[in-house]
């Protein structure tokens, strides 16, 4: 999946879930994830860790509604 599928989705939802082809899921918001189409990379600042992630390697988008967490 194109990283400007992927911006899109993020600008109409607000937050999704992203896959990559190696399996790795990362939740993305607004705030945090910046997309850098030159160098093909999305990157997400959390409190942990700053992430790196190869910009083309998208395989899945899921958007979810908020919830409350028991």
């Amino acid at each position: 999946m194109k990283m400007e599928l992927v911006q899109q989705q993020l600008k109409e939802w607000g937050e999704i879930m992203i896959t990559t082809s190696g399996g790795a899921t990362f939740e993305l918001h607004l705030g945090d994830t910046t997309f850098d189409f030159e160098n093909r990379l999305i990157k997400l600042d959390t409190p942990q860790a700053h992430y790196v992630i190869d910009g083309d390697s998208v395989e899945f988008v899921t958007k979810h509604y908020g919830h409350k967490h028991d």
